[in-house]
């Protein structure tokens, strides 16, 4: 009968966490479509500044401004920017991001080169500073959902350290959005800007849509429409002035998108992580009704020979 409590107990246990598990997968599955929702409501501004960059890009040869988000120089210390998360429970998301930054800064100390962290997320500023690791500044308790003010402060500090020289180059680490099962973290050069860097591109948007009960997610190519500026345009401003104002509003938007790809990376990690933890619960708990049907019946069987024994023996 003890052991048969003990399974009870247990399998009771396991009910219980697996309705923490189910909360925590529905609460990422509503903060996934917020994420989306986010990236779609800043997407008209994206849009317009990289129509504009790329009619400034058209009516001007880049290689011939000097401006300092512009200026390629000798590199000789990279500043590491690692976008990771606060929390945990979200499967590989936060060691798979700090595993592709320990291997670039393992790359650049082999060209030579030094290397400064600065560090976006708990984890990371966590890991980093147990291994006494180079740390230029680091950031923490950010929104669940990416804002712009909290981008435009990151930036700011980059551009601090890239324009007083104590980086000659910034590469940013995170995690790109691929599936809400699958993520991949990649390395993508902010600072300096090139002209490559301001080309347009076919984007991609995620929907996260339900079929059959179970979610999904449809992605769409949006292209973004580009035109030149008519030959005829007169500028009230050198146009040289207006690109050195929008040059940190481009690495604003380019920041701001990559903390919600980011974001809405470890909140599709979370909700798979939790989905499977759900699905093991399940599996346990019919392991162990199977094994307590098993000590049941084995308990009454023995019960039964019991009384059989007993009435051969007051017969005999």
């Amino acid at each position: 009968m003890a052991n048969l409590k003990s399974i009870r107990d247990r399998i009771q246990s396991v009910k219980n966490t697996q309705k923490i598990t189910e909360a925590m997968r529905l609460v990422a599955a509503a903060k996934v479509r917020r994420a989306q929702q986010q990236v779609i409501a800043t997407r008209p501004f994206a849009d317009r500044l990289a129509q504009v960059l790329y009619g400034l890009q058209n009516r001007l040869r880049f290689e011939d401004v000097t401006l300092p988000l512009l200026r390629q120089r000798e590199v000789r210390t990279v500043g590491l920017l690692v976008v990771t998360g606060d929390r945990g429970l979200c499967g590989g998301y936060n060691s798979n991001v700090i595993r592709r930054a320990e291997n670039r800064a393992k790359e650049l100390k082999a060209e030579g080169l030094d290397y400064r962290y600065v560090l976006v997320g708990r984890k990371a500023i966590q890991y980093f500073q147990r291994r006494n690791q180079p740390i230029a500044g680091t950031y923490t308790g950010l929104e669940q959902i990416p804002t712009a003010a909290e981008a435009s402060k990151i930036a700011d500090e980059l551009l601090s350290l890239f324009l007083s020289e104590s980086v000659d180059r910034v590469e940013l680490v995170y995690t790109k959005f691929v599936s809400l099962i699958s993520s991949r973290p990649v390395i993508q050069t902010l600072l300096p800007l090139t002209s490559q860097g301001l080309e347009t591109q076919d984007d991609e948007v995620f929907r996260l849509t339900s079929r059959g009960g179970n979610f999904e997610v449809a992605r769409e190519k949006v292209a973004t429409p580009t035109r030149a500026f008519p030959t005829d345009m007169i500028f009230e401003q050198d146009p040289v002035q207006i690109l050195d104002a929008l040059l940190p509003l481009y690495l604003n938007n380019q920041l701001l998108r990559a903390l919600q790809e980011s974001a809405a990376s470890e909140l599709a990690a979370r909700m798979t992580a939790m989905n499977n933890a759900s699905d093991n619960a399940s599996d346990l708990i019919s392991s162990l009704t199977l094994s307590y049907n098993k000590a049941r019946q084995a308990a009454i069987t023995q019960e039964i020979l019991e009384v059989v024994g007993g009435a051969q023996a007051l017969q005999g």
